[in-house]
């Protein structure tokens, strides 16, 4: 994959450093993000889920955590004993730890995780604040005497005396 520039974007855009910074690390990912493999569905329209391919990881081997928006699943597989004295003609089956992250977007929360059959589920949904919801706005409101708009930042002129 050749290499871009994202220089120009840095200058031109303000209040999207976030963005960039996350289209620059996602253009620097190399070849070994491939394990173990993954899914990513869409249950609801706020709801979503992750399946993880984990097969012979248990649940004791396995660390889920959130932080700042960056949702972090390692597997942490130590040699077994038994593994030591047997003698593989093929190993098909990658049991060697892990580190798989992802970016979750703004009001993503992990609701739970279930491990069943080798496949690891993390249940995720989007809870948008009240604030940030759509309302909607009646035409023809006007604002009476009493209601008047109140000036933020800014002290009215009768104010400042």
């Amino acid at each position: 994959m050749s290499t871009i520039d994202l220089t120009p974007l840095y200058r031109t855009m303000v209040g999207f450093d976030r963005l960039a910074g996350m289209i620059d690390q996602a253009s620097r990912l190399d070849g070994t993000q491939g394990y173990p493999p993954y899914n990513i569905e869409r249950v609801d329209e706020n709801a979503f889920a992750i399946e993880i391919a984990v097969a012979g990881f248990t649940e004791a081997e396995l660390d889920i955590e959130t932080k700042e928006g960056l949702l972090t699943v390692a597997g942490k597989k130590g040699e077994t004993e038994d593994a030591a004295g047997r003698n593989f003609l093929h190993r098909g089956i990658a049991q060697r730890s892990f580190i798989r992250r992802f970016q979750l977007a703004d009001h993503v929360l992990v609701t739970g995780a279930s491990l069943e059959h080798g496949v690891l589920r993390i249940d995720l949904i989007r809870e948008i604040p009240e604030e940030k919801k759509a309302r909607k706005i009646e035409i023809g409101y006007t604002a009476t005497a009493d209601q008047q708009p109140r000036l933020i930042g800014k002290k009215k002129a009768s104010d400042a005396a």
